[in-house]
């Protein structure tokens, strides 16, 4: 099943998905965030004699963006805290995760609950444009 664009954001990264991850996880702490987990989807599977491309989770957030929001949508908890996809696409590094506003469409969040979410865009921006 292929997900139109839209749904999704994603942008190349120059650097191989660890030091991307190691950014990102670098970015989130500078930023006072809170680093819930990275989760190594492909050393999972490594682990289980499977295969799979260079495939992990960063998921982060603030108890001050994404509460409000899970107060007047609960059902917005379950895509959040907001998570970052760090993934090999054919020996390029991508880096993925849905756009706030297809958050913002599938919870029917008013303008200022969106904005809670937005940071997403930047914070990605700035993992990237450290390269």
């Amino acid at each position: 099943m292929t997900m139109p664009q839209a749904l999704i954001v994603t942008k190349p990264s120059p650097l191989s998905v660890a030091q991307t991850v190691d950014r990102l996880v670098a970015t989130v702490a500078a930023k006072g965030m809170k680093l819930f987990a990275v989760i190594d989807h492909s050393g999972e599977a490594e682990a289980n004699g499977l295969q799979l491309r260079d495939t992990k989770v960063v998921i982060f957030g603030t108890p001050q963006a994404g509460t409000p929001v899970m107060v007047a949508h609960p059902l917005a908890a379950l895509d959040l805290p907001l998570k970052i996809l760090v993934w090999d696409d054919g020996g390029e590094t991508k880096i993925s995760y849905t756009a706030t506003s297809e958050l913002a469409s599938r919870y029917g969040l008013e303008d200022e609950l969106a904005a809670r979410l937005a940071g997403i865009d930047a914070l990605s921006d700035a993992v990237l444009a450290g390269s």
